[in-house]
């Protein structure tokens, strides 16, 4: 086990990487900073030649593979982060230093235990795209086919393994404190992120959530998923449809071919409603650098390496939720909270509707350059504190990629209206799946399931019974020792501190 020295050593280093290439600046500078924070701040920047213009992908890239993929998300919200971090952060998706070529044929070769001219007739030695966990390389297979070749990093495992437990670790002495950082449950959040990477660096896995995706996303023509070549595809190289494509982020390129970027803009927030709400199955990560466009306009996208899955009574609950903020039925909405118990019974179904109404009614009917974000964000953040809500680590991938979706597609029409565009959509499945054939066909289904089950839900009812609610149960946590200021090793302050530098950018990944 590794021991808290080592996890404060790194947490303080990642924290100086992110004050000495000024990526903690724009934190140091805003009003609303708490003091001691900028304090611990400048302690980390100290003695650095701080560069005039934040280098955030240099920053980021330099902390490891977890900290880029808070860079690729921040990627898709020039909102959030601006213009110029954005242009910066964008690199990190797929324009990461390549691993050499050399390496990468024997990783092919130990993979399948063939020698690689068995499986392509010919592979490109540099690599289309490098990310934080794999690179893609062009080849043509032996039966004439082009494909792209998607291989593992070397040693990526251990590097994601270590940089997580120290991960843990933080989250372990932050939880602690009690209070309002008890209430996000951030040792819980991690774990979800620990299990969506440990999905990630399968690439049998994501073979298969690429191929149950596609199936998925039949009724989305303008929507398309390559297909996968099973035979050479194993835990650590997976081979795929090849795409001549234009980056969905290449504005320029798009219009010079003559693609309307307001139809692509409504074809990507249709897939992701789809995907999220008719089949409970979704990409994860789709930021610029897994879109591209076809000379057809059709969407097609790639690396489905994380993906979410929500069950069909949270989708309702999910559906009914953006119909009411869509529609200003904040009743509603409030009432899908209690009965999902994302809110504790104690509070007030009324006065939590007329919150949600202090939020919603500002932005309701906007387009999105009108939106203040941050705004909104401070608003539902003071909903969540002030009634008591913990944080559903089961929705947080979800809400994630809402997130990325929106900035996705402002960036190709930033006039999109993003409740009007989902409204058509949403009222249309929540008619088909609350319409009178489709609740007796449920009745039916459930009452033959129930007879069935009976003996077994007699025997389980006493466990079940706290679990009704919209949240699954939550998985075992690993026991994680505690720091204790005084003790022996006097390391509480100091891993305070280094947890609130080296978390500081990491955790808004997760908290989005």
């Amino acid at each position: 086990m590794t021991r808290p020295r080592t996890h404060i050593w790194r947490l303080l280093k990642w924290g100086r990487t992110l004050a000495r290439h000024g990526a903690l600046s724009g934190i140091e500078r805003d009003p609303m900073t708490p003091v001691p924070v900028k304090r611990m701040i400048r302690i980390a920047r100290f003695g650095a030649r701080v560069p005039k213009k934040p280098a955030y992908a240099d920053a980021l890239e330099a902390i490891g593979p977890a900290a880029i993929k808070l860079g690729q998300t921040l990627a898709t919200r020039p909102d959030l982060v601006g213009e110029e971090a954005t242009h910066d952060l964008l690199r990190l998706q797929d324009r990461l230093p390549p691993v050499p070529f050399a390496r990468i044929e024997e990783a092919i070769t130990q993979s399948f235990d063939r020698p690689i001219d068995a499986l392509f007739s010919s592979i490109e030695p540099d690599p289309v795209g490098a990310a934080s966990i794999a690179q893609v390389h062009k080849a043509v297979t032996t039966d004439g086919r082009t494909v792209a070749v998607k291989i593992l990093r070397p040693g990526i495992e251990k590097v994601f393994a270590r940089d997580i437990e120290t991960y843990e670790w933080a989250a372990a002495q932050v939880e602690a404190m009690g209070g309002e950082l008890a209430r996000l449950r951030p040792r819980l959040t991690i774990e979800t992120f620990r299990r969506w990477t440990a999905r990630e660096l399968d690439l049998r896995r994501e073979a298969a959530s690429a191929s149950e995706l596609a199936e998925g996303m039949t009724a989305e023509a303008d929507f398309v998923v390559p297909e996968i070549d099973w035979q050479r595809t194993g835990g650590r190289v997976m081979t795929l449809q090849w795409f001549d494509g234009i980056k969905i982020s290449d504005r320029a390129a798009l219009d010079a071919a003559g693609h309307d970027r307001q139809k692509l803009a409504i074809t990507l927030v249709r897939a992701f409603l789809r995907q999220a709400i008719s089949e409970g199955f979704f990409h994860a990560d789709l930021h610029q650098g897994n879109l591209f466009v076809l000379p057809d306009g059709k969407i097609a996208a790639i690396d489905f390496g994380i993906m979410g899955r929500i069950d069909r009574r949270a989708r309702l609950w999910l559906a009914e939720i953006l119909y009411g903020l869509i529609t200003g039925n904040y009743r509603r909405v409030a009432e899908i909270h209690f009965e999902a118990a994302y809110v504790p019974p104690h509070h007030n179904v009324a006065e939590f509707a007329t919150a949600l109404r202090a939020v919603g009614e500002p932005i309701r009917g906007l387009p999105v350059k009108e939106i203040s974000i941050g705004q909104m964000l401070d608003g539902l953040f003071g909903i969540t504190r002030d009634f008591d809500m913990p944080t559903q680590p089961h929705l947080l991938l979800l809400q994630k990629t809402m997130v990325m979706v929106e900035g996705v597609a402002t960036s190709l029409d930033p006039d999109i209206n993003m409740w009007e565009t989902a409204k058509p959509f949403v009222s249309e499945w929540l008619r088909s799946e609350l319409g009178p054939e489709a609740a007796l066909a449920d009745r039916l289904r459930e009452d033959i399931g129930t007879l069935a089950r009976l003996p077994e839900l007699v025997r389980r009812l006493e466990a079940e019974v706290p679990n009704r609610g919209g949240a699954p149960p939550t998985p075992p946590l690993r026991e994680i020792e505690v720091a204790r200021p005084g003790g022996g090793l006097k390391y509480g302050l100091i891993g305070l501190l280094g947890a609130a530098l080296g978390i500081a950018g990491t955790w808004l990944w997760f908290s989005m």
